[in-house]
């Protein structure tokens, strides 16, 4: 194969990803020549709604992988926080490569950290994971909902509609946008436990041999053991966009593997939870029996009853 063609949204941060993919694929294999296609999503038309109320990060997707059906493109670069853990038949999630950052940031013009912000000051997200658990750190602040792209999110809250906003560590730091911005707070994992598979790019690609031998140079081992971990727990108990679940898995780097979870209600009125130890070799199960444990505590219903919670969240920005 002489050219492969990657699939990607027109944000800036999916053509940084995309572009990262190229340069590596194009270094680690000569005279490989790779073009990026870009496809305007679901995701990006709709603006004005919540994304718990339109089906999840998996409108990113849907017409990436459509292009990759149709012949029209071998692979797409996701991160991989946003990638359903269902594949759609054909596809394959062939690569998963060095984590950045794995947590979430809270950025702010004003306040160095998410404890200096004052009494009922409005702080901005999307996601329901991240609303729960502020709620469980300062159930003072007034949560808005905040959509748009990196450059749209960091501008609203230049202009001040926004006291403080929260985003993915990994985004910020690969468009180099710490410095814009006057306080950049990385969340600890004790504080904020992340989605499944944040920090890591996704390489989704047709199920072709020549295409899934062009890129397993992008494979990172630590990566694939925490991020299976991670997505199992969230198959299991069904877990998609809709409903606030974190997990994150830390390879320690001697045989043995960290693992906090946490779901609930949005409002963190409710929550479930568990950090355990073990080790590397089952990281292929471990996330199962952690969310097995979970479910068997009443996860599932406590799942369902959050996504009646969700419903009631203006879903207009």
């Amino acid at each position: 194969m002489k050219k492969l063609t990657i699939a990607t949204r027109g944000s800036q941060l999916a053509l940084w990803q995309s572009n990262h993919i190229k340069d590596v694929l194009e270094k680690e294999h000569n005279g490989l020549e790779v073009e990026l296609k870009v496809i305007v999503t679901s995701g990006d038309r709709i603006q004005d709604v919540s994304l718990s109320k339109i089906g999840g990060k998996g409108l990113f997707l849907k017409e990436l992988e459509e292009a990759m059906l149709r012949g029209e493109a071998q692979i797409a670069v996701h991160s991989l926080k946003d990638v359903p853990t269902v594949m759609p038949a054909g596809l394959i999630l062939a690569a998963i490569t060095e984590r950045e950052d794995k947590r979430d940031a809270m950025l702010s013009e004003k306040y160095e950290d998410i404890r200096s912000l004052p009494q009922g000051a409005i702080i901005g997200t999307s996601s329901l994971r991240r609303r729960m658990q502020i709620e469980l750190l300062r159930p003072d602040l007034e949560i808005k909902d905040l959509r748009g792209n990196v450059d749209t999110r960091i501008r609203k809250l230049k202009e001040g509609q926004f006291d403080a906003i929260i985003l993915a560590s990994a985004g910020i730091n690969r468009l180099g946008l710490v410095e814009t911005v006057k306080h950049v707070y990385p969340l600890p994992i004790e504080e904020m436990i992340p989605s499944m598979g944040q920090g890591a790019l996704g390489i989704e690609a047709v199920n072709d041999p020549e295409v899934l031998k062009l890129v397993e140079c992008l494979e990172n081992e630590s990566s694939r053991i925490e991020t299976t971990i991670e997505r199992s727990f969230v198959d299991l108990l069904e877990g998609g966009c809709q409903v606030p679940i974190g997990v994150s898995a830390v390879d320690l780097g001697n045989g043995k593997v960290e693992i906090k979870s946490v779901l609930g209600l949005p409002d963190g009125k409710e929550t479930l939870g568990e950090t355990l130890i073990a080790s590397t070799t089952e990281y292929k199960t471990v996330g199962t029996e952690m969310a097995q444990r979970l479910i068997d505590q009443g996860a599932k219903e406590l799942l369902v009853r959050a996504e009646e919670v969700a419903a009631l969240i203006p879903s207009t920005l």
